[in-house]
């Protein structure tokens, strides 16, 4: 396993930046390797046009290779709830016992996943009956860390997050 790397799923459009811009810098910032995965045939496009290019595809992720996975929100992640090669990856993330994070509407994908059945959650307030139907208990809080899991509700707290998927990495390598 390779402790010193954090995957990240980017939405191919309509991802949100602040979300994703907080979380990488803080992990760059505190020494690991960040690494984007996505779907998009091209470059990943946020919500405001910033681009960033994926460096794994969805087919291509190695869940060895990995301390954590980030699911980032923004409008894009509803069109992932049903992606199976998502729901995949994040069931081995937690079948390992790594830590497992999604932020605004990307706790929806674990909900769908059958990741989050019985686990209290947050996601995006306007996601929370997607999140309830997929089994959570859901908690109208900016930040839930249950066990391997982090999720958050909103860009508004995309520095507690970091923090929190920090200090859980850093607690399970040490």
């Amino acid at each position: 396993m390779n402790n010193n790397s954090i995957l990240f799923f980017v939405p191919a459009s309509h991802f949100n930046e602040a979300e994703f811009l907080t979380s990488r810098d803080y992990a760059e910032n505190a020494g690991y390797k960040v690494f984007i995965t996505s779907d998009a045939r091209g470059l990943c496009v946020g919500q405001n046009g910033l681009k960033v290019k994926a460096d794994v595809n969805l087919n291509n992720v190695n869940v060895n290779n990995f301390a954590a996975f980030v699911l980032i929100g923004g409008s894009g992640a509803r069109e992932y709830g049903g992606d199976e090669r998502l729901h995949k990856i994040a069931a081995a993330f937690n079948a390992k016992n790594k830590i497992l994070a999604a932020i605004c509407s990307a706790p929806v994908i674990l909900a769908k996943a059958g990741i989050l059945n019985g686990i209290t959650a947050t996601c995006f307030a306007d996601d929370k009956s997607e999140l309830i139907s997929g089994g959570a208990d859901y908690k109208d809080t900016p930040l839930v860390i249950r066990k391997n899991i982090i999720t958050a509700n909103s860009p508004a707290a995309s520095i507690q997050f970091a923090e929190a998927v920090l200090n859980a990495v850093k607690a399970k390598i040490e």
